[in-house]
């Protein structure tokens, strides 16, 4: 993990994480100049490195400013930007009220490097509106906290994400922000970016085992519109899946180049239980037909194809029922979301509930086959009782 290389101030935060294999690596970079975002880039070079030129980056006009050497080991780049963050309730008898949007933006953002850490793993960016008339954030902040992997295997803290070392674990937390309303309900807009011959789908899936997180279903009833201005969604909208995917695949293939994936779950404690469990759903993805908010480092990346080849998606993340008891009682939320190239990692059944359910249905078919075998064995017994007759 590198903190703003060749760079000596912490006036700004640019993270870089590098996993590097036999014949390729991986880069992210986390940053908080502008709005939020992370980029992605892999590479078929193991040595391949991150450059940034600081003064063209800091510039008015950044693109150009951070670039993979060398520049043709790169096989595949994204992006991903988290915009905006709503706050609405559900005003009766009068509908959604929709209350200023706080773009992510205009945040200001503390320094990353107090939160560094290189053994664990860990950074955390936190941050307040530049201004904030309403008060919501006197006591309270928003913030990112970043993990990287080494290794395969389940984040220990629920959700409990199964990872790859080839992915990083994102958590989106609101901590002490006061809502402003009775019944508020908080919306994160996130923006993905792809490059030409890539894009963007919303994959669900259901599942049976709820060993690690069991899921919140309600039917919900609105949601801003992604990068728009703030709009009911007509008609409820169906009972969210358990596993969500915002998966990158080629236009012509349905191989996978890269993922964001998450559970259909929040939570509302800093040590999360399953009765801390807070609804999260997802609006299905739009094309974003609105200008992507000021990212310094997806411009830097992308430069002049950011708004010409590039596709850019948007979608809406809830959390909250339809009353918000949840958050204003407790006034905390996170939120995690896994990051990474390829397909992403799909849960099975652990050998603690394989064994479970082998015992429960071995159990009685073993019973079964044993009182089978002791009927036979006296049906047997009895007629050997006869002589044979000659």
């Amino acid at each position: 993990m590198q903190y703003n290389p060749g760079w000596n101030s912490s006036s700004v935060n640019l993270l870089h994480v590098q996993a590097a294999g036999p014949g390729d690596s991986l880069h992210y970079v986390w940053s908080s100049i502008g709005a939020p975002a992370v980029l992605l880039v892999a590479t078929q070079s193991p040595s391949s490195a991150l450059r940034v030129n600081w003064t063209q980056l800091l510039s008015a006009s950044p693109a150009g400013a951070i670039w993979i050497d060398p520049p043709d080991s790169v096989v595949y780049s994204t992006a991903v930007v988290f915009t905006k963050l709503f706050e609405f309730s559900e005003a009766k008898p009068l509908g959604e009220l929709f209350y200023p949007t706080y773009d992510l933006s205009e945040f200001s953002w503390d320094s990353l490097n107090h939160t560094l850490n290189h053994t664990a793993l860990t950074a955390e960016l936190r941050g307040v509106p530049a201004t904030d008339p309403g008060g919501g954030f006197s006591n309270g902040s928003l913030a990112f906290r970043v993990t990287a992997y080494e290794a395969g295997g389940r984040d220990g803290r629920l959700p409990g994400l199964l990872h790859t070392a080839n992915s990083s674990q994102l958590e989106f937390i609101l901590a002490g922000v006061a809502p402003r309303g009775n019944s508020s309900r908080f919306v994160l807009e996130v923006a993905t970016v792809e490059e030409a011959g890539a894009v963007r789908r919303l994959r669900s899936e259901r599942s049976i085992d709820d060993e690690y997180t069991p899921t919140i279903f309600e039917v919900s009833k609105g949601l801003p519109r992604a990068g728009g201005d703030p709009a009911v969604l007509p008609s409820p909208h169906p009972v969210p899946p358990q596993v969500l995917s915002l998966v990158a695949e080629p236009q012509n293939s349905s191989s996978t180049l890269g993922f964001l994936q998450w559970k259909a779950t929040a939570y509302g404690s800093r040590s999360p239980r399953r009765e801390d469990g807070i609804q999260c759903r997802a609006q299905g993805l739009q094309a974003a037909n609105w200008s992507l908010p000021v990212s310094s480092i997806v411009q830097a990346y992308f430069g002049d194809s950011l708004g010409s080849t590039c596709t850019i998606s948007a979608l809406n993340v809830s959390f909250g029922g339809e009353e918000g008891e949840v958050y204003r009682e407790k006034r905390y939320l996170s939120w995690s979301v896994l990051l990474g190239f390829g397909e992403p990692p799909r849960d099975t059944f652990s050998p603690l509930v394989i064994s479970i359910a082998a015992v429960a249905l071995g159990t009685p078919l073993a019973m079964l086959l044993l009182g089978s075998c002791l009927v036979l064995l006296a049906q047997r017994r009895r007629y050997s009782e006869y002589e044979p007759i000659n």
